[in-house]
Order: structure tokens, then sequence, then C-alpha cells
């Protein structure tokens, strides 16, 4: 079974189209799994009408607010499937996602050395979010699938549970994000593959509320996470064009950290990355100027 994971935060007003499509799915084989991250709308009242409706088996936990990642953490705890998928409350899924991805799991739950694998996304026109050309089916990790294969935009990954417990988001006193990338990293480097397919899943179309459209504000109020993302990237295998990014990155949001000092900054990339502090500031400069 897979469980079709969701947080949500005050997102009553569009959630419903995820539910539909999931009601459409040609394959039950599925669980849906709602965490609420704190909602004040009427997102609870909602769900609870989906789940007397009975046509999906739907499940639902109320939290208090804490940002995505804890929800996740909670998802991934309370999940029954072998498989989970993170699906956001303003996307939806194709009619066929949920019996593809049961097709296309069998050899990847026996085999150790995957973690999951991958269809795509797409805008709702139907092309690919981030373009590209067809790649067809590629077993790699999900930092060479990028620098290795030349594969962008986001891709809709279905990571085994187990996995996912193993690597839980980690939790900073006073920040609300971390970004997914930081464990789907980790995942790849302790050797891990995903099957990705170039095959449809996942219907999306970013929206000004949405996490994508605020990254840089995320990364300026959460520098704690912003530090430890970059600091673990950058030693990450790497394009030298990337690395010199991450490093100008690093420094550009760890001026916003306060808690610890230059030298425990420094320690924790390395000192070449000294070169790409005036670009770091100057980036820094610039947000704190246009970004209120």
């Amino acid at each position: 079974m897979i469980t079709i994971f969701t947080p949500t935060y005050n997102r009553g007003y569009i959630i419903e189209k995820l539910y539909l499509s999931l009601c459409n799915q040609t394959s039950n084989k599925f669980e849906w799994l709602v965490v609420d991250d704190g909602s004040t709308d009427n997102t609870k009242d909602l769900i609870e009408q989906f789940i007397a409706d009975n046509k999906i088996n739907v499940r639902y936990i109320y939290k208090e607010n804490g940002g995505k990642h804890t929800a996740i953490n909670l998802g991934v705890k309370n999940a029954d499937g072998e498989l989970f998928f993170i699906v956001d409350s303003d996307d939806y899924l194709t009619s066929d996602a949920v019996e593809w991805i049961v097709t296309n799991s069998r050899d990847i739950i026996a085999n150790d050395k995957f973690a999951g694998l991958s269809g795509l996304r797409i805008n709702p026109d139907g092309s690919k979010i981030g373009g590209g050309v067809n790649f067809g089916t590629i077993d790699a990790d999900a930092l060479t699938i990028r620098y290795k294969y030349n594969v962008r935009g986001d891709l809709a990954e279905i990571y085994k549970t187990d996995i996912l417990r193993q690597f839980p988001f980690p939790i900073f006193e006073n920040e609300k994000f971390v970004t997914e990338a930081l464990v789907w990293n980790r995942i790849a480097n302790a050797g891990y593959s995903i099957r990705y397919f170039y095959h449809p899943i996942y219907i999306c179309q970013y929206r000004n509320d949405g996490l994508s459209a605020q990254m840089t504000k995320l990364r300026i109020k959460n520098p704690q996470q912003s530090s430890l993302y970059y600091s673990e990237y950058y030693k990450y295998n790497l394009p030298i064009s990337e690395k010199l990014k991450t490093a100008i990155n690093y420094w550009r949001f760890s001026f916003y950290n306060k808690s610890i000092k230059f030298q425990q900054k420094l320690s924790k990339i390395g000192l070449i990355s000294l070169v790409a502090i005036p670009l770091g500031y100057l980036y820094f400069l610039y947000d704190k100027k246009s970004i209120r």
C-alpha cells in the first residue's frame, strides 16, 4: 500500500481538488494521510466531510504549527504504507498515478539499493516542470540525476517509508522551515538510488502563497537550517560552478545567523570557501534592501 501524504496549513480553499483527484484514482491501494500543521481555517471540517463520504481511506492528524518538515516527520511516523508519497495540498494527481506507482514499484521494494522511484511533475497544461527532453528511465541518486544527467525541475519522488524513518528532518528551535532537499541529499549520499521514469503523475502550479515563491525569505528567517543545508551540500561531489554558488549562498545566509561566531561558521564549510565571502556579503546586502 502507498501512503499519499499531505501536509497542509490553511489550504481549505483548494485542498478539495486534490481530494477529488484521489477519488478518481484507477487503483485504491493507498491511504490519504493528512497532517494539519495548525490550520485556523475550515480545513478540519473539510477533511471530516471527506472521511464521512467514505470514498477513500482518509486519516487526519492535527498538530500545532511547526513547519512542513515537522509535519512530514509526524506523517512518516504514522504512515501505514510501504511507500510514502508527499503530495502538497495545492497540487493533485493524474488518475493513473497510484496504479502506475504500484506497477513500477514492485522491483524497487524488493531491492535494497533503491530508496524509491519517481515520476514527473507537470504543469496543468501537461508540460514538464523544468522542461527538458524525454530521458526514459534512469537509475541514479538525487544528486547525480541533476549533474550527471542534467535533469531539471522538481520531480515526483516516492520514497520507501522505512528509509524515511532513518532520515528524519532536523528540528531547530525558533525555526519553521527545513528544505526537503537536505534529507533527499542525505539519502543520496548514503548510497541509495531512485528509479526515475519520464512519466507524468503529479500536477502542480506554483502559487504566490507556496513555499517555492517564498524561498529566499525562508532561507533568511531560518538561518540555522540554511547553514546546515549549504554546508552539507558543499561537501558533496558537485561541479566546481555549483560548489562556488553553494559557498556564496552559505555565506549569504550565514550573516543572518547570530547564534554562532565566524570561526564556527568557517569550520562548517572550510577555508577554501573564504573566496565566496565578498559575493555572499553583496547578496546579503541586496536581500536586506530588496526583501521586506
